[in-house]
Parts: C-alpha cells; structure tokens; sequence
C-alpha cells in the first residue's frame, strides 16, 4: 500500500523548466526497517545538480517526458545513469532525444550546446495506463507543440508539458508544432476532464483546468 504522494517541482535550466519529482512512502513491513520511497520524474529538464541530489536513497522507477525539447531532455541521461532507470517517449519522438536538430538544441546554441542522448527504452501511446509506484498514469497524446507531445493525468493530477500553461498556450512555430492540433488538444481532450484537475504545466506556475476554460484568452472560442 503506498502513502503520502508527493509533488515536488525543480525549476531547471536557462528556459526554467519545470521538472516534477512525484514520490510515495512505503510504511515499514517490520520493525526496525526503514520507510521505502520511491519515484518517478517528469521532465528532468537541464542543469538538474538539485534534482539529482533530491534522488539520492531513493528507488526510482522511471523519467517520463512530456515531449523531446532540449529544455526538457537535457538532464536525461544524467538522472537515468544515476537512477538506473528506464526513460518514456511517445513513437513520434524517439529519434529527437539522439538528434539535436530535432530537438532544438542546435538552433539555440546561444543557451545550449547540441544535445543528444541515449535512445529511450519504452514508446508511449494514446490511452496507455503506466503502473508506476502503485498508481495508474493515464497517457494522453496531446499534439500541437510537437508532434509527440503526451499529458499524464493522475487521479486529479496532470502534467501537460507544454501543451497548456496557465493563462497561455505552448508556442507552434516550432519544426512539427500545428496551431489547430493544439487547440485541438486542448478543447477536445484537456477540457473534458473534470474542472478541479490540477494542471502541472512545463513552465510557470499550476492552475486547474476550470480556471483555464474560464480565463485563457487563447481558448475562448
């Protein structure tokens, strides 16, 4: 049985991306033996010295992202060497984290140096459930940034990556950004989850999808 769920977020890196640390407490299963925690990250983003320490005694299960940009891959392969943990990355993305052109890192060398790392282990897909720390994470293909953008929602919990910000949108005029696929995203996927789902965007600070649909000059139809 796994307790206190906890949301931690680093922000990392020059663009001040968001990386979500979410961990469990397992309760001891004899006396004297410790408390167990384990975890999984989203987005591990660049720069990620705080995240890496915030690992340490810690099992971690898996690095999800959101979506292959550099601001939010960067850290990739230095949190999994040091979790010794799988990475997850829908189909239509997996060969941006080996290829700096697609992944942006070569465009922006005024931030970043080319990046690339290590291929990730497992594809993500549209209504794919991930049995992660005794949860279910329910994957949402959520395109329109680039073409393989995901949400993971949890209970009352989603990470949109950059999908959805509050009071904005991700930016399109990136190579596979599409205007009417985000808003179609938006519209027809995000907003048909419960209001009071709180919303963990890859930049800046949370909001619900409620306040969203109500106040986001950019969805209004």
């Amino acid at each position: 049985m796994t307790t206190n769920l906890q949301i931690e977020t680093f922000t990392l890196g020059p663009l001040q991306t968001n990386a979500y640390f979410i961990s469990v407490t397992e309760p001891a299963s004899s006396e004297g033996e410790r408390m167990r925690e384990r975890a999984i990250v989203i987005d591990p983003g660049m720069n990620p010295k705080r995240l890496l320490e915030r690992l340490q005694g810690v099992k971690v299960e898996a690095i999800l992202l959101t979506h292959a940009h550099f601001d939010h891959m960067g850290g990739v392969d230095e949190v999994r060497k040091a979790a010794d943990c799988p990475v997850y990355i829908h189909d239509l993305e997996a060969d941006w984290l080996t290829d700096p052109r697609k992944n942006g890192s070569m465009r922006w060398q005024d931030v970043t140096p080319p990046l690339s790392t290590d291929p990730a282990e497992y594809a993500l897909a549209e209504g794919q459930s991930l049995k992660l720390l005794g949860l279910a994470f329910q994957v949402m293909h959520t395109p329109g940034h680039s073409p393989g953008s995901v949400s993971f929602l949890y209970g009352n919990h989603l990470f949109s990556g950059d999908v959805l910000f509050k009071l904005s949108v991700g930016r399109t005029d990136l190579p596979g950004g599409r205007e009417r696929d985000l808003y179609d995203s938006i519209r027809t996927k995000l907003y048909k989850l419960n209001p009071d789902v709180i919303v963990y965007p890859g930049h800046g600070g949370r909001t619900t999808i409620g306040y969203e649909m109500a106040n986001n000059p950019y969805t209004r139809a």
